[in-house]
């Protein structure tokens, strides 16, 4: 995947707010008290953060996040 394209998806049907891309990632994901979930921040360097993110990926317990093949 070129990293112009790079995109996150985050499954709010699985998402348990467990927090721990915002441990990992925390340049990449946010939290919202509103739903309990995670989310990606508006504007996020992915490419700068990749191998963060793929550590996020592998943490998040309800396998919620993934990258986004469009």
């Amino acid at each position: 995947m070129s990293d112009s394209k790079l995109a996150i998806k985050v499954d709010h049907t699985r998402c348990q707010g467990h927090a721990r891309c915002l441990q990992e990632a925390p340049e990449v994901f946010g939290y919202t008290d509103d739903t309990n979930q995670a989310f990606v921040l508006p504007g996020a360097d992915l490419a700068a953060h990749r191998a963060a993110i793929d550590v996020a990926i592998g943490a998040c317990p309800e396998c919620a996040i993934s990258w986004d093949q469009g």
